[in-house]
């Protein structure tokens, strides 16, 4: 059996690759590490939020330093 290369696969394909092989953890393994690697992570809040402004602008200055 050869060994799959994950990182050569382009996001939608080891996700669909993933999707037709369950059974493989290392395959899931690769596409949970490649998003938690992201940086654009989203901010989840509502308006009722009493933290809604300082949740926004923390993820508004985060955003600006990075692009820095």
């Amino acid at each position: 059996m050869s060994q799959i290369n994950y990182s050569a696969m382009t996001d939608k394909e080891l996700r669909q690759y993933f999707i037709k092989h369950r059974e493989d953890k290392v395959a899931l393994q690769a596409y949970l590490d490649r998003l938690s690697e992201r940086p654009d992570k989203k901010v989840i809040t509502t308006f009722k939020d009493p933290d809604f402004d300082e949740k926004i602008q923390a993820a508004i200055r985060k955003q600006m330093e990075r692009k820095e």
